[in-house]
């Protein structure tokens, strides 16, 4: 992956997602074309949009966009002070207590265009990866945690060269294998990540600091 390429990876949330035109319906409409479309999951829906009770004003997303401004690939991440999937819905998944913490943050429907070339979707998801690392050193985030099947684990975190511990044993649901895992967030994983994935520079095209609510683009 050269480091001559445009990044495209941006923090989005509520403060700022007016500066990147229709950002946040677009992540709606392909988590729906992903989850409901796709695989089915019981979630509201609302004109093409897919979205649940952990899309808050607290919500951070990473949005990967093309030259055009059309979203290829997102993720969810929401900290864990507050209310947050896994300890909601499947606590039983976890041995020991769960994280309430600013410093833990819970990692959510990850999901890239399924239609585009498999060249530019890898590449999305090492972007996507680094990105969590990214964001999470630059917001004092020591972990991740979240609940995905297995197969996601390997192919988007371990392929790409993060160690995850999973938390608890592995649970059925709807004839999927799923585990609760955790990743966590040093500047050693992310220079590894980079090393084996070819990456020179940082991929976020932006700065969002979770704590001071402050923005700022990076100088291109």
């Amino acid at each position: 992956m050269s480091s001559m390429e445009a990044t495209m990876l941006y923090v989005v949330n509520t403060e700022n997602a007016h500066e990147h035109g229709d950002v946040m319906p677009q992540i709606y409409r392909l988590r729906y074309r992903q989850f409901k479309e796709r695989q089915s999951y019981d979630v509201p829906v609302y004109k093409n949009m897919e979205y649940d009770q952990y899309d808050t004003v607290a919500t951070v997303y990473l949005a990967w966009l093309d030259d055009s401004g059309i979203l290829r690939g997102c993720s969810r991440l929401n900290p864990t002070d507050r209310p947050y999937m896994l300890q909601d819905l499947w606590p039983h998944m976890v041995n020991g207590p769960l994280p309430r913490s600013c410093s833990v943050w819970e990692g959510t429907r990850i999901c890239i265009e399924k239609a585009l070339p498999a060249e530019l979707r890898e590449r999305i998801k090492i972007e996507m990866v680094l990105g969590y690392l990214e964001f999470g050193l630059d917001n004092r985030i020591e972990k991740y945690i979240g609940v995905m099947q297995n197969f996601i684990w390997k192919r988007v975190f371990v392929h790409s060269g993060w160690d995850i511990q999973y938390l608890g044993s592995e649970c059925l649901i709807d004839g999927q294998k799923i585990h609760a895992g955790e990743g966590l967030v040093t500047p050693a994983t992310l220079q590894a990540i980079r090393l084996k994935n070819g990456v020179q520079n940082r991929v976020l095209s932006n700065f969002y600091h979770a704590n001071s609510s402050r923005v700022s683009e990076l100088a291109s």
